[in-house]
């Protein structure tokens, strides 16, 4: 199993941690990886921390692809990847509604549809086999909509061909995994507990199948927070503050795609008392109501020794094929050396 480590995105004034990245590297971490909301931006600190380390892979988990056209993003990718002697990797994700439309200006449409085409422009202008062509819902090119000019050419890239640059995308619904496994090189899971490796596993078989691939081909890579330290409840409770937001305010009622996930994970009853609570304000209550069960299983916590014990479960998602890699969110150097000595 390779492992990878999460920068996250910053707030007011970025501050990255090149010494805790460098550390990484010289542990042994596969990978990096950057994200963006509506502040920082994802593909800036990528190229910052690419040219300060050595052997690393470095990739954005995610780029929202509405904020750019797919040549755009192909183009960001085959750039960072000959200056970085190919270190560089593509993670995609669609964002929600309130950002696409609101910090960005575009209807945010059919997610799973636009990850099909985004993929399938970005990965025929890496081969650069024919001038790009595409006609879909979300992307014409060239462009054929009543307000262009007409004058629209097919076009090639002009930096030599490239398809060694893995394309992954952050999924958890079961057209989102069937979707991803069908065009992409991975997926990113916000969470996912080993032991359940099913919640996942049917949806993806299924797009790998599509596509005439098997789980060799496929990086399943989920988000896994580590919070090392002797008291287990203290550092349990800001993961279950991550964990009560998504599953209890990231969506209306009937549509919160995370708190389906959690009822798939086998948690129906804790799923619906923690939306109800969130969603009626109560969202110390709907923290608290995180099982512990849910938060053990799906991340890092506690003593040193009870995160051994609970990389066993990963260690042997890792040699069924259920796990490829595990990106780590921690800010402890000690946290990072441990996993790495444990799983490495």
């Amino acid at each position: 199993m390779k492992l990878g480590i999460l920068a996250g995105y910053g707030g007011k004034v970025l501050n990255i941690d090149i010494q805790r990245i460098k550390m990484a590297e010289s542990l042994g971490y596969d990978s990096l990886w950057t994200a963006e909301a509506y502040g920082s931006d994802a593909v800036t600190p990528a190229a910052w921390i690419l040219a300060q380390t050595d052997k690393i892979k470095v990739g954005t988990a995610i780029m929202q692809m509405p904020a750019r056209s797919p040549a755009c993003s192909a183009m960001t990718a085959m750039t960072l990847n000959q200056l970085s002697n190919g270190r560089f990797m593509v993670g995609l994700g669609a964002s929600g509604p309130q950002v696409v439309e609101g910090w960005h200006g575009v209807a945010y449409g059919r997610p799973v549809t636009r990850v099909k085409e985004y993929v399938s422009i970005m990965k025929k202008i890496f081969a650069r086999e024919a001038p790009v062509e595409h006609e879909g819902f979300h992307y014409s090119l060239p462009y054929n909509g009543e307000d262009g000019t007409g004058l629209g050419k097919s076009l090639k890239s002009i930096l030599q061909a490239d398809t060694s640059i893995p394309i992954y995308t952050a999924s958890i619904t079961p057209n989102g995994l069937v979707g991803s496994a069908e065009v992409a090189d991975g997926v990113f899971p916000i969470w996912m507990n080993p032991s359940k490796p099913e919640a996942l596993r049917g949806h993806i078989e299924k797009g790998l199948t599509k596509s005439g691939r098997t789980m060799l081909d496929y990086d399943v890579a989920p988000f896994v927070t580590c919070i090392m330290g002797d008291d287990l409840e203290a550092c349990r409770m800001p993961i279950k503050g991550n964990m009560a937001l998504y599953i209890g305010g990231m969506g209306a009622r009937d549509k919160n795609f995370y708190n389906d996930y959690t009822k798939a994970l086998g948690y129906e009853d804790a799923a619906a008392t923690i939306q109800d609570l969130y969603l009626s304000g109560r969202k110390d209550e709907a923290m608290a109501a995180v099982p512990d069960e849910l938060v053990d299983a799906c991340h890092l916590v506690g003593p040193a020794e009870h995160i051994k014990e609970q990389l066993k479960a990963w260690k042997a998602a890792g040699l069924n094929g259920d796990v490829g890699s595990m990106l780590i969110g921690a800010g402890q150097p000690e946290a990072l050396e441990l996993i790495a000595s444990e799983m490495l």
